[in-house]
């Protein structure tokens, strides 16, 4: 059971938005069905324009990604992780709290399940609900003592060799404190959320998504002893590229955007000043959550 957030009061709602995963046709069926039923609760229903593509009852509003923040006063979003990953980082910065509806396969973010969400969402509109806030990772790539790239990512960033099979060279600093050169596939810096994404399949631990941390997880590192790090949230990572195999290197956040990095390029990692926030059913348990999307006790 997660808390109640006291700055959030579902009954104080007057606008949903509606988010889906982009251009996907199946979502369709259910996006229909939950607008019909906020608007039949009375509230106003804003799609974003990707989402309205895919739906379009006479009645239906829309806005584009650069306004709808400004008049929800909750989202929900139709699809898996990825399209919540992404909804997150444009809604954070407006603290829109966000619900999310499982199409996809594990769910650790978007946890009403497609065929009970409309009874989900009415128990969340009715006041029963917990919610939690989720640290966020603010990043800035510098090159010849110049930013030339800044992003947000809610589960991790990343540094990872592009497609020649060599190894890269890279330098890690936490708080101006050098702790290690690094050969390797790269690297991933994770926030307790992204601990149970790629940081997960690369041997990371899974950390609690309150946990103030940070989580730093070396990618097939040749040396063998470079294990995972778990430092404070508070910590600025920085991460020197050394050799990228011919500039065949890559900056990614949350696995959806990237960057091509060089010789010299200096990624700088900090938590976020924006926070996502995330409201789930009120019996909703991180626990249950991992058992069930890990299959931790099922026979293989």
């Amino acid at each position: 059971m997660i808390p109640k957030d006291p700055h959030f009061q579902a009954s104080a709602v007057r606008t949903v938005g509606l988010f889906s995963k982009l251009q996907d046709r199946s979502v369709e069926d259910i996006l229909g069905r939950i607008h019909a039923f906020l608007r039949a609760r009375g509230l106003e229903v804003l799609l974003d324009e990707s989402s309205a593509g895919l739906l379009a009852p006479p009645d239906a509003r829309t806005a584009p990604s650069d306004r709808i923040a400004t008049e929800i006063g909750l989202a929900i979003v139709i699809g898996g992780d990825g399209t919540m990953l992404n909804v997150a980082r444009r809604l954070a910065p407006h603290g829109v709290p966000l619900i999310g509806v499982n199409l996809g396969r594990r769910g650790f973010l978007t946890d009403i399940p497609k065929d009970s969400a409309l009874e989900s969402l009415a128990a969340v509109l009715d006041g029963e609900f917990g919610s939690e806030q989720r640290a966020m990772l603010d990043v800035e790539l510098r090159r010849e003592g110049r930013v030339v790239h800044t992003a947000t990512a809610l589960n991790d960033v990343v540094i990872n060799k592009g497609q020649l099979a060599r190894l890269i060279e890279f330098e890690i600093y936490v708080d101006g404190d050098f702790v290690s050169s690094t050969r390797g596939d790269g690297i991933i810096v994770a926030t307790p959320t992204g601990s149970t994404a790629y940081a997960l399949s690369a041997g990371g631990p899974i950390a609690h998504p309150a946990l103030p941390a940070l989580v730093l997880v070396p990618i097939c590192p040749h040396t063998l002893s470079n294990r995972p790090l778990v430092i404070s949230s508070s910590s600025r990572v920085e991460i020197a590229m050394i050799h990228t195999s011919n500039q065949s290197a890559f900056l990614t956040f949350d696995g959806q955007m990237g960057h091509a990095l060089q010789d010299q390029d200096r990624i700088s990692v900090a938590r976020s000043a924006n926070l996502a926030t995330l409201i789930h059913p009120s019996d909703h348990s991180h626990y249950d959550v991992l058992r069930t999307k890990l299959r931790w006790g099922e026979n293989f």
